[in-house]
């Protein structure tokens, strides 16, 4: 009893470590801007096997934490609808195909430039060629750009690979002996079976899925919606395993077929938490899985194989991206993120090892490559940051020169596109710039001249007209900016009045000691019209909806007179509390996060 007892307190321990680990290693990680991936792969080689011992067998974790990715791409299939999937095909099997292949045969070369017979270089080369789905789009949605196109060609190169797992599969069973992995007829089987599997979850996806799912959503049972949600995940990732193919691919092909559903946003919200917990798993388990003994112990061939497929693989992505259309700096982008090994090369390797076409001694140095490559990305990702920006394309537009109307407009995003329409309507002549070339593009395609103009500097507001304006509308969002261009014009052009666009109370604030003569909080007026309408539809008249209006906006302009009176937005405690005690005698409730957090003020 004492034995078992002590072995469930380890086994406790092992769970504790790890979501210790996960919980102070992945905050410290991003407040130093290197990524929660790097923080979960740093944590797991604090605790593994050659850190502090918590966990001595990486290989369980690590099978359970791949449930992660699997869950990770039925959430992306959630999102892939099928006219949208078959949208993507020529960047999935155009792409994706011309990349993998290029990257292959490159890698492939250098293996055997390296040594390494044909085999093993071919075995070597596509396992790192597979990209570790986990670690790019973590680092995708952690940079936003996910949903972008460029994005979206990453994320299509990636559902390339991980299909491509079936047919390298399949080479490496007609590269080994035929005891050892079957007959030609065996593999025709291994592969009608297969094709069985991905026809039976379309099945099941088309015809019996959603009134599974409808049946049970009468129930009103959550925890039954729950676990019906993990069902369909593990139960089609389990299909594919047993047809010899991706669990991911199959919980990706699951997530598809119901992307058109009802209750695509509810299987969404069902899973996510688990995705979030297991993909974290998965990259504590990649950590633990780095053999500091198979590294020290040939240093020099890993370090080599890291840096020349690394390189290698790094410069083909950059120039099949280059053929194929992008520029520079998309090309960079792509190579950087995609130059790493991932989780199906750990499949590869342990497939050839008990094939016979590697043995184990090399699958352990393979393994620690693509490792060693993961642990690397995102301080390489983190060079990106040192790139310079492209210029901004100036086709079809027109800097500003020479302008001299009476009203300068700076930014003309969607405050500035509303606030100059009253000026239209009465007849007012106005020059506009900004500093976004794609929204000047668009706004001449609707009839209206903006030029471009940076106004934070001295010569473009001269160019702009500023020094003749009589009245200046700051409409940007970027609070620095305002202010800095604010001040800007306050000091060189002391004549023209200047009306900005305030992000909250404390920038509002900011404003009026910069000079502006008036500004306007973006979100004050809609908020007061919306919480009027919320009145008016509970019975209030519309005399009571404009009496209870106009005593907020007088009540607001008292203190927010009484805060710029006493110098600040955060020092004036006992000034607030006066004009919150006349407020509820006027009946007007202010709410106490509007005093110490004036970001979260309207």
């Amino acid at each position: 009893m004492a034995g078992e007892a002590l072995q469930h307190s380890v086994d406790l321990l092992q769970v504790v470590g790890l979501l210790a680990a996960g919980v102070v290693a992945v905050p410290i990680f991003r407040r130093l801007g290197l990524g929660s991936v790097l923080g979960y792969l740093a944590a797991g080689l604090a605790i593994g096997p050659f850190g502090l011992r918590l966990v001595e067998d990486p290989t369980a974790i690590f099978a359970a934490a791949q449930f992660g990715v699997v869950m990770f791409l039925f959430i992306i299939g959630l999102e892939m609808e099928p006219g949208r999937l078959w949208s993507l095909r020529k960047q999935i099997f155009g792409l994706g195909v011309i990349q993998l292949t290029s990257v292959g045969l490159v890698l492939t070369a250098l293996g055997i430039a390296l040594g390494f017979s044909p085999a093993m270089a071919f075995v070597a080369g596509m396992g790192f060629a597979l990209t570790s789905t986990a670690i790019v789009i973590q680092l995708l949605e952690e940079r936003g750009e996910l949903s972008t196109g460029g994005g979206q060609r990453i994320v299509s190169i990636l559902l390339l690979e991980d299909l491509s797992i079936v047919p390298l599969l399949a080479i490496l069973a007609l590269l080994a002996p035929y005891g050892e992995q079957g007959t030609p007829q065996q593999r025709l089987i291994g592969i009608g079976v297969a094709l069985g599997a991905v026809l039976a979850i379309v099945a099941v996806g088309r015809w019996i899925l959603n009134p599974l799912f409808r049946v049970l959503a009468n129930a009103k049972a959550r925890e039954v919606m729950t676990a019906a949600a993990l069902l369909v995940v593990l139960g089609a990732a389990l299909v594919m395993e047993l047809g010899g193919l991706s669990m991911a691919m199959g919980a990706f092909l699951a997530g598809v077929l119901l992307s058109t559903s009802t209750f695509r946003h509810q299987l969404e919200a069902d899973v996510e938490p688990f995705r979030g917990l297991l993909l974290g798993l998965f990259f504590l388990a990649v950590g633990m899985s780095l053999d500091l003994d198979v590294v020290v112990a040939n240093a020099g061939i890993i370090a080599v194989l890291v840096i020349s497929y690394k390189l290698g693989k790094g410069v083909v992505v950059w120039a099949v991206a280059r053929a194929l259309g992008a520029d520079n700096r998309q090309a960079i982008e792509r190579g950087v993120l995609m130059a790493q090994g991932g989780e199906f090369a750990f499949v590869l390797y342990s497939t050839a090892a008990a094939s016979g076409l590697i043995d184990a001694p090399h699958s352990a140095i393979f393994t620690a490559v693509v490792i060693m490559s993961m642990v690397l990305t995102p301080f390489t990702v983190m060079a990106l940051r040192f790139l310079p920006k492209p210029p901004p394309s100036m086709d079809g537009v027109e800097l500003a020169d020479g302008l001299s109307e009476r009203i300068l407009v700076i930014g003309f995003g969607r405050f500035g596109q509303i606030a100059v329409q009253p000026l239209l309507a009465q007849g007012h002549k106005v020059s506009i710039i900004d500093n976004d070339t794609d929204m000047i593009r668009v706004a001449g395609r609707f009839g209206r001249k903006v030029y471009y103009g940076d106004g934070r500097r001295l010569d473009v507001l001269q160019a702009a007209g500023a020094a003749t304006a009589e009245m200046v509308l700051v409409c940007i969002d970027d609070k620095v900016a305002a202010t800095r261009i604010v001040e800007l014009i306050k000091a060189e052009f002391p004549l023209a009045k200047i009306m900005s666009r305030a992000y909250d109370r404390g920038h509002a604030i900011e404003l009026i000691k910069a000079g502006a003569d008036y500004q306007l909080r973006e979100t004050l007026e809609s908020a007061i019209a919306f919480g009027g309408e919320a009145i008016r539809e509970l019975g209030a008249s519309d005399d009571e909806v404009a009496s209870a209006l106009e005593r907020v906006r007088e009540f607001d302009s008292r203190r927010f007179e009484l805060q710029v009176l006493n110098g600040s937005a955060s020092g004036q405690q006992l000034l607030i509390t006066n004009a919150d005690e006349q407020a509820r005698e006027q009946g007007v409730a202010q709410p106490d996060s509007d005093e110490p957090q004036d970001n979260a003020a309207a």
